[in-house]
């Protein structure tokens, strides 16, 4: 017995039916990658699609490559650097103190000689 919704037993979202006899799927093939832990990835991708040499690893982020033997090498992360650490690179304590000692003269001239 239908209550008359027409969306029964089907997901949101989801299209009509698929049918084999009038579309075929294209052609793929399995192309395999290791990182460097050792976790294996296997994709599909078309078959005259040329594969990339690094995929990201789905288990740990790290590149991983089509050599089991050789993975890639995780690409090394800075630490986070603020304006001030920046600053010291350029600039040595002696710099530093001359453009204070500057600031502050022209401040104090400003403001009336003190």
């Amino acid at each position: 017995m239908s209550n008359g919704s027409a969306i029964r037993g089907s997901r949101v979202g989801s299209g009509p039916p698929r049918l084999p006899e009038k579309s075929e799927p294209a052609p793929r093939r399995p192309v395999t990658y290791w990182c460097a832990r050792r976790h294996k990835l296997e994709i599909l991708l078309a078959a005259e699609a040329q594969p990339p040499e690094n995929w990201d690893c789905p288990r740990c982020g790290e590149p991983a490559g089509l050599d089991p033997d050789n993975p890639p090498v995780p690409a090394r992360s800075t630490p986070y650097k603020s304006h001030l650490d920046y600053l010291k690179e350029r600039r040595s304590d002696a710099d530093g103190e001359a453009i204070l000692a500057e600031a502050l003269a022209a401040l104090r001239q400003r403001r009336g000689g003190q």
